[in-house]
């Protein structure tokens, strides 16, 4: 979605309507939960400019076990060419 400036952005209503759905807060606790166990293994540290990236996205049915998990830049990580509903590709 194209802003001019955060101004214009209707924070509540994109929360009720995206990221407040059911299946949004279940991807989210999965997505917390990968990150907690990358932590735990040390691999990631709060504060240290990198994702948990999973392999096979959790959009296209991947999941957080340790074999579908792996550390990247917050850049590279993010930078997937994306649908228009912000799925991966």
């Amino acid at each position: 979605m194209p802003y001019k400036n955060k101004a214009d952005r209707d924070y509540k209503t994109e929360y009720e309507n995206y990221q407040g759905t059911e299946e949004q807060k279940k991807r989210r606790a999965q997505r917390n939960k990968a990150r907690r166990e990358m932590e735990a293994k040390g691999k990631v540290h709060k504060g240290d400019g990198k994702d948990v990236d999973h392999v096979k996205p959790l959009s296209k049915g991947g999941g957080t076990n340790a074999g579908n998990l792996k550390v990247k830049s917050a850049h590279n990580n993010r930078s997937y060419a994306r649908n228009k509903d912000h799925s991966v590709k």
